[in-house]
């Protein structure tokens, strides 16, 4: 089988890989890309059956199209915005070949480039984007053995309650996925647990606008990086039931029990950190100074929005946030399914270069890479906190695409001198 050559090959065909084809296509760089199942197969199979965007339809999108069909406010299910990738691929004639699995990259010895080892044969690339995202690998923390006497599942492979065995539910984990499906159980009838570390409770909307929006006018998208000491903290925000902003002292209100941050495990026991009451007045404190932050623009700048007073009325604690358990007999509470809503790993092993440090992080400067012709789309943070969404992931896009552009004007110079000196 020949060998196939490219300028740019694009590892990945989803919101990031799509992004970076537009780009590349616009600078008429020769590139492809390839992606291992369909085009934005994670939306489609890994993510729960009711899943909706985290941002409203007007949002979230690309900016050269909006989503058909939904009101601009509203918050677009899994499915449609897989749908909308595919439209946007189309749109922009996306050189994607589904279906093609990468399965090793590394240098050539003594010229420029890459030799790209896939399921359908072998691509020589002068430059490798890897737009496969930072959430490849399920993390299952190593704290229940795999044998105890309980299914354990991580959000990745949970699709409804219907999948699960009759029983409570222990889930681990409270950002934006672990209460959205913590919330689904309960309304589903089930007993629910649900573990919650150090996050970030913003108001889904406050004033009569989305959290998106406050964001961007109070410059917060365009933070460049987080503050030290909140790297692991998620972030408990929701666009399901139309939107609401999460609220776990009601959600105990309505049956759910809060524990603290999940720590071990000894004889069927699950055993907890005394950091719960900690844990939610640090969320409800980010929430209030979120408030705080919109009252303070709406009066600085004059803007005519109504007020909200009821949106700072915090509800009463329940008794499991006042007299938290310390430890839980996981049957003696019918708890028969643990949830592992504990996010992903990076897994970039298929990339053979100098490009990741030990732990397999990626070494880059707002995604260029350290390892030349190398580089990567699609991490959270990589330029600004909006990275990782789909707009956001469209300008990093446009970044590496300048770059690339830049770096072959220079070969396209040096090429010319070297024909010049040939010549003289």
């Amino acid at each position: 089988m020949a060998t196939e050559t490219i300028d740019t090959l694009v590892v990945g065909g989803g919101q990031a890989g799509i992004a970076m084809s537009e780009h590349l296509g616009n600078a008429g760089i020769p590139h492809l890309v390839l992606e291992k199942s369909r085009i934005a197969e994670r939306w489609r199979s890994g993510r729960w059956d009711a899943l909706v965007a985290n941002g409203p339809a007007w949002h979230d999108r690309f900016p050269g199209l909006e989503f058909r069909n939904i009101d601009p406010e509203a918050f677009a299910p899994k499915e449609m915005v897989a749908d909308y990738l595919v439209e946007y691929a189309e749109k922009i004639k996306a050189p994607i070949r589904c279906g093609v699995e990468v399965k090793c990259a590394e240098r050539i010895d003594g010229r420029a480039g890459f030799r790209v080892e896939t399921s359908e044969g072998v691509i020589e690339a002068r430059n490798i984007v890897s737009a496969t995202g930072a959430f490849q690998k399920p993390i299952i923390p190593p704290v229940v053995p795999q044998d105890a006497p309980f299914t354990q599942i991580h959000s990745f492979d949970y699709r409804n309650p219907d999948q699960l065995p009759e029983g409570a539910v222990m889930v681990v984990g409270a950002g934006s996925s672990g209460a959205q499906i913590a919330e689904e159980l309960m309304n589903a009838g089930r007993k629910v647990y649900l573990s919650v570390g150090p996050h970030d409770r913003p108001p889904r909307a406050y004033r009569g606008r989305d959290f998106c929006w406050w964001l961007g006018v109070l410059g917060k998208w365009d933070i460049e990086a987080m503050e030290p000491g909140t790297e692991h903290v998620t972030i408990a925000v929701s666009g399901a039931h139309g939107g609401n902003t999460v609220d776990f002292r009601i959600l105990a209100a309505h049956g759910m029990t809060l524990v603290g941050r999940t720590q071990g495990y000894v004889d069927g026991v699950l055993s907890f950190a005394p950091d719960l009451a900690a844990n939610v007045a640090a969320g409800d404190e980010y929430y209030l100074s979120m408030l705080d932050e919109c009252d303070a623009y709406v009066a600085r700048n004059g803007i005519d929005l109504p007020a909200e007073p009821e949106a700072r009325e915090i509800a009463p604690d329940p008794d499991c946030l006042t007299n938290p358990l310390s430890s839980l007999n996981l049957q003696e509470a019918g708890v028969t399914t643990i949830l592992w809503a504990t996010g992903f790993a990076r897994d970039y092993s298929w990339l053979k270069v100098d490009a990741c440090d030990q732990d397999g992080v990626p070494l880059h400067q707002r995604g260029v890479s350290v390892e030349p012709g190398i580089y990567f789309l699609g991490l959270p943070w990589q330029s600004r906190r909006g990275s990782s969404f789909i707009w956001g992931v469209w300008h990093d896009a446009k970044h590496l695409a300048d770059h690339i552009t830049t770096q072959r004007k220079y070969l396209e110079y040096h090429a010319a001198a070297q024909r010049q000196a040939e010549d003289a």
